[in-house]
């Protein structure tokens, strides 16, 4: 589990294909890493990977590398992503940290993309286009994450959601790299997904 504060943004460092899929390194930039071991979770754009290799970073920059299946190539950004891309970085949460944002799986639930950025004051206003699936589970107020990171939704409709970004973010996550057109991946919050899926099952009683 995560909490969508990102905690450094790393960038793609290299793309191996592997027996049909990839293994992808990832440049993990500030992100602390000194205690890294293998078989831990790392969100990568809100894909939740687990770490196949690393380096710490003694003698240079740090990286991982996780493999990354057909599945997640075909159901989320990680497979189009050129090398040298902006990566937001979040490990996995423990039992003693803070629930700054809210809780995120890192099980991409679709893709969404960028529609218009609008500069309010000193932040900025964001729309998301997202699958009509989707959108029942988005609430004006809820959370939601995108590329990783937990964002509250200002509003939504038929065709997608808008959020605000404060300075911090912009500045800190990739979205900075982002515009128009720019697909990203969308996890629902867990609460929602669990709420239908009772309501769903409700007849079965």
């Amino acid at each position: 589990m995560f909490t969508g504060l990102i905690q450094a943004l790393g960038r793609l460092a290299a793309r191996t294909p592997i027996g049909g899929d990839v293994r992808l390194r990832f440049g993990v930039g500030a992100l602390p890493f000194e205690d890294v071991q293998l078989g831990e979770s790392i969100a990568c754009n809100g894909v939740c990977l687990t770490v196949v290799g690393f380096d710490t970073g003694a003698t240079g920059e740090g990286w991982f590398e996780a493999d990354v299946s057909t599945e997640t190539l075909a159901l989320t950004t990680l497979g189009a992503l050129p090398i040298g891309v902006a990566i937001n970085l979040e490990r996995a949460l423990r039992l003693s940290d803070r629930l700054g944002g809210h809780l995120v799986s890192g099980h991409v639930d679709g893709l969404g993309a960028v529609v218009a950025v609008q500069d309010e004051a000193r932040g900025q206003r964001w729309r998301f286009a997202a699958p009509k699936p989707l959108l029942r589970f988005i609430a004006a107020k809820g959370s939601i994450a995108v590329d990783g990171v937990s964002l509250t939704v200002n509003a939504v409709d038929e065709a997608g959601f808008e959020v605000m970004l404060v300075p911090h973010t912009l500045v800190h996550t990739g979205f900075g790299t982002m515009s128009a057109g720019t697909p990203v991946n969308l996890e629902i919050d867990t609460v929602a997904r669990y709420v239908a899926r009772l309501q769903e099952t409700e007849a079965w009683a």
